[in-house]
């Protein structure tokens, strides 16, 4: 049983979520003195099917299930989670206690050394299941393929260097937390993993909701482990992530939905508000739809009701239609 000075943090194993879960645990124990923080590993169902695409065994919530029956069986006190792969509905008794600072949520399209995506020849095959990064670069890039690609982040930059696919498309966030890719520039070469990165810009390609921030949950009932959480709550990520899930709940969809969101904070006239931008369509691109909406950091919530709204009069009743015949 945990003492007084304990708490347990509930983790994937694999690198990146360790990776992650150690950079909270780090900043936890930074901000309560003499806090030990206990990572405890577990196995999801995401993690224990590689084989498969996800939407066949489970689709959303299939590397976050049995994070949270450890945390409602009080087995941990707390878990992290990469936002992106949270459902919008979370199990009676669970909340989210805080927000971490978010990273950079752009994509990056990994492909072999010296190559560029303008000088892909047509019927280049990226891998990727994704079917939000499936829309956007099928838009941009008509004549592009794409398959399922499963396995962690060096997993599938390994598949690329040995030729199994021209390329793939990984969050900025997860290479640049586990050392992968540094620097700022928009294009990197890797003559050491044999791949080439390339930053895409958000006016190619918009993340999925959430994507970059952490999401620390805890049994709502826990008063002490909400009240040590709440240090690392970031308010102003926890606003624009909020509008983009709220899209993502009205529209009824999980992680596998073919929807992009990203909610930034700018300067208007000389005030911080909060501008949601997002992108609904078939992952072929044969329709895309687009919304966007601006007003006060407080009212993120509206700002995403607003938005999911525009998306759905403006084509997106009849893509949610056409998903669900298929």
């Amino acid at each position: 049983m945990p003492t007084h000075r304990t708490i347990r943090l509930g983790t994937r194993s694999s690198n990146l979520a360790l990776t992650q879960s150690r950079m909270i645990a780090h900043a936890l124990a930074a901000a309560h003195a003499g806090l030990d923080v206990q990572l405890i590993e577990i196995s999801t169902t995401g993690d224990q099917v590689t084989d498969k695409p996800l939407q066949s065994f489970g689709g959303a919530g299939v590397f976050v299930k049995e994070l949270e029956s450890a945390l409602l069986e009080k087995r941990v006190d707390f878990a992290v989670h990469s936002l992106k792969d949270m459902p919008t509905k979370q199990p009676k008794g669970l909340i989210n206690a805080a927000i971490a600072g978010r990273e950079d949520p752009r994509d990056v399209l990994v492909l072999r050394e010296n190559q560029f995506i303008d000088a892909l020849p047509a019927g280049s095959i990226l891998g990727s299941g994704s079917t939000r990064r499936r829309l956007q670069l099928k838009e941009a890039y008509p004549a592009l393929e794409f398959e399922e690609i499963r396995g962690n982040v060096e997993t599938r930059i390994r598949k690329i260097s040995e030729g199994q696919f021209c390329g793939t498309i990984l969050a900025r966030a997860g290479l640049k937390r586990l050392g992968i890719l540094r620097g700022t520039a928009s294009t990197i070469q890797s003559k050491e993993l044999g791949v080439s990165f390339h930053v895409l810009p958000l006016s190619l390609m918009l993340p999925a909701p959430g994507q970059g921030a952490l999401g620390i949950e805890c049994r709502g009932e826990d008063s002490r482990t909400r009240r040590l959480l709440g240090t690392l709550h970031n308010a102003e990520a926890a606003a624009c992530v909020e509008a983009e899930r709220v899209v993502l709940a009205q529209l009824g969809g999980g992680c596998h939905l073919p929807l992009a969101a990203l909610g930034r904070i700018i300067q208007k006239g000389g005030l911080a508000v909060l501008q949601l931008r997002a992108v609904l369509g078939l992952p072929d691109a044969s329709i895309v739809v687009r919304a966007e909406a601006t007003g006060p950091v407080s009212q993120a919530r509206q700002l995403g009701l607003a938005v999911a709204r525009d998306l759905l009069a403006r084509g997106g009743k009849e893509v949610l239609v056409k998903l669900e015949e298929h």
